[in-house]
């Protein structure tokens, strides 16, 4: 059930005379086959609510899409960061996660005093606060997953139509079934995740278009 009220309540508790702005920080894109890892960085007013907010995951595609544009129209900040296939290849997914994760939060136009992040820690602002689930939890951080999830899918979408035996608009790069006989059929794409489909195409096929990757 969606809650808006006990997440925007969560993230007032913290504000004080020293904390006004209060940043969330989430990514959207960790587990896919294919596509970016994408963060966002977003700090909002807490003298109104945007109704219907909460971990992108449990909102259906049109409200986020409402919800997007309202977010992006009374944020007091917003940056997106991403990392794409080849970053996340040479580094790892979580390490890519973590880069961009610091390059949202550098690129805010307004600096935080508190900065409430997703599971992991940054060790970026001097006030931080990482939280489990927290997109479930935290008013800013939900937001931040909106943008994110928007802003991702919409580039799955404009992929789709360079590669549309894929069904990108519809799997935004998980790997389903009608992705992986895709995948089996017509082979990988440019955009494609090598450390994440070993155990589909084979370690050594991954390790050589990796070099020729490398090589380009």
């Amino acid at each position: 059930m969606i809650d808006t009220l006990k997440i925007f309540e969560y993230d007032r508790q913290f504000l004080s005379n020293d904390v006004k702005y209060i940043a969330g920080i989430d990514e959207v894109g960790r587990g896919p086959l294919a596509g970016p890892v994408v963060t966002a960085c977003v700090i909002m007013p807490y003298d109104t609510m945007i109704d219907g907010v909460f971990d992108s995951k449990h909102v259906s595609k049109k409200n986020r899409e409402r919800l997007y544009d309202e977010i992006m129209n009374e944020a007091i900040a917003i940056s997106i960061s991403s990392r794409d296939q080849e970053q996340i290849d040479d580094i790892n997914i979580l390490q890519a996660t973590i880069s961009s994760m610091k390059e949202s939060y550098n690129k805010l136009i307004v600096k935080p005093d508190l900065l409430l992040i997703d599971a992991v820690k940054l060790n970026v602002c001097d006030r931080e606060k990482s939280i489990v689930k927290g997109d479930a939890t935290s008013y800013a951080i939900a937001c931040a997953s909106i943008i994110a999830k928007v802003y991702r899918d919409r580039l799955m979408t404009d992929y789709a139509k360079s590669y549309p035996e894929y069904d990108f608009e519809n799997n935004v790069g998980y790997g389903t079934k009608k992705h992986l006989e895709a995948i089996m059929k017509h082979g990988i794409t440019p955009i494609h995740r090598l450390s994440f489909l070993k155990k589909i195409i084979g370690e050594e096929e991954c390790k050589r278009i990796h070099m020729a990757r490398r090589a380009k």
